[in-house]
């Protein structure tokens, strides 16, 4: 009888072990499913931040090779959202004008047509640029908006251009404060992450 009951008693031991064992697989699978979504959005954020990069670093090459604009009179601001109409705005109006007009239908400033150049002054060499520019930019990064700032000319001191590119970024929550705060403000319109990448640049 004895020996029964000890029988028993190790069967019933047996079960619970294996009853834990199942729990900690399970919450060891739920930590690896929770860390995979993490990196999954780590390297999805990486990816807009080295494009926005990359993007700011192609709009300051195109200043560099239009020296006769950006450098002798660039614009005080330029505000490129999507978001808004006009899309556009500048304090160079035939800037805006333009960047507009090759919005619309973007052409090309490469060549000579009967002798004369696709692009004959620089206003509408930067307009086309800035066309192109913000077209790979808005394809590229969700709800973007970039910004262009140029110092004034003063004498005998560089021009300086600020470029600033914002985009909308979904990070996962790693603790339950953040899922917390997301969901708290998902009702507010700031569920989404929205980084900054800020370019300085000397035409």
């Amino acid at each position: 009888m004895r020996r029964a009951n000890t029988i028993s008693r190790a069967r019933g031991f047996t079960l619970v072990e294996v009853m834990v064992a199942v729990i900690v697989i399970c919450i060891g699978l739920l930590g690896i499913a929770k860390m995979q979504a993490l990196a999954l959005s780590n390297m999805t954020s990486s990816r807009l931040r080295s494009l926005a990069a990359i993007e700011a670093a192609s709009l300051a090459a195109s200043m560099h090779s239009n020296r006769n604009y950006w450098f002798a009179t660039p614009p005080a601001s330029i505000v490129l959202n999507p978001a808004v109409n006009p899309v556009v705005t500048s304090s160079d109006g035939a800037l805006q004008a333009q960047t507009i007009t090759d919005l619309a239908a973007l052409g090309a400033c490469v060549g000579t047509s009967n002798g004369v150049s696709m692009c004959p002054n620089g206003v509408q060499l930067a307009a086309y640029d800035v066309a192109r520019w913000f077209t790979n930019v808005e394809g590229l990064l969700p709800n973007s908006k970039s910004t262009i700032l140029c110092t004034a000319v003063v004498v005998n001191a560089p021009v300086a251009c600020t470029i600033q590119i914002t985009w909308s970024e979904v990070a996962v929550a790693v603790t339950s404060q953040e899922a917390t705060q997301q969901a708290s403000g998902a009702n507010t319109g700031q569920a989404f992450d929205t980084p900054t990448y800020t370019l300085y640049v000397e035409p």
